[in-house]
């Protein structure tokens, strides 16, 4: 699916990512946990293609493509997907208008014709059941006087409807109660099929017991300095990152 070859990446002259490497393959979950400003949201917006970070050395390899030597949108047609960590409103254009866009470019992108406007609606009713929102808005501007809760389950919608091959959630569970949680984790669980895959940025564990990884990776200083099952979640939620941090000062 992606695989993520010793990447340098960073802002302004600063390094942020010191030779991050990871692989996910279809079918797979991987959770990316570890203390702020180790580069976790750097790693989401570089493979997403925000040009504001700049990749110095590395290569990405994307469903057999070369990643990084594709513009962003180019990125999101060929089925990759950002959940944003702080979804943007945009005024003036509704739910529904953005959607429809999105998935005929998409649907362009891969050689196949616009979709039929009822076909689209079914599909559109079907996904707002899955993550259990109002049809009201579907009418309103993007985002726009979303609560938090609102916004997350929002983004999470747009992926239902893109079915994108591979989905990075960056902190989606930030600011949210245990309700809209569960109903975020709900339908990540319900998209999740052997030919997709996600990776799941988080500071907490909490999320990982409605989503259970396959793969807990931790991340330091701009790289994965250690990995395991889910049980090193409970750790980390357990002892925090001091140790994580000390272990890789001794080496």
């Amino acid at each position: 699916m992606i695989s993520i070859k010793n990447l340098h990446a960073g802002i302004e002259e600063k390094e942020i990512l010191k030779g991050f490497s990871l692989d996910i393959k279809a079918g797979e979950i991987h959770a990316i946990m570890g203390p702020n400003g180790t580069g976790k949201s750097t790693l989401a917006s570089t493979l997403a293609g925000r040009n504001t970070y700049e990749v110095t050395a590395g290569e990405v390899q994307f469903n057999g493509k070369d990643l990084l030597d594709m513009e962003a949108d180019e990125r999101a047609r060929e089925g990759l997907f950002l959940a944003f960590q702080y979804p943007v409103e945009i005024p003036g254009v509704s739910t529904t208008n953005f959607m429809r866009a999105a998935i005929a470019e998409k649907r362009k992108h891969h050689g196949l014709p616009p979709m039929e406007a009822k076909e689209f609606l079914a599909l559109m009713r079907e996904k707002m059941a899955l993550v259990e929102i109002d049809k009201q808005f579907m009418s309103r501007s993007l985002n726009e006087g979303f609560s938090g809760g609102e916004k997350k389950r929002n983004e999470i919608f747009q992926m239902a409807m893109l079915n994108p091959l591979l989905s990075i959630l960056d902190e989606t569970d930030s600011g949210l109660d245990i309700d809209a949680l569960r109903i975020v984790a709900n339908g990540v669980n319900k998209l999740r099929t052997k030919d997709n895959a996600f990776l799941i940025i988080t500071h907490y564990q909490r999320l990982l017991e409605y989503i259970v990884p396959d793969f807990v990776h931790v991340m330091y200083e701009g790289r994965i300095v250690k990995s395991g099952g889910k049980e090193l979640a409970l750790e980390l939620e357990e002892k925090g990152y001091d140790w994580i941090k000390e272990e890789n000062i001794v080496q």
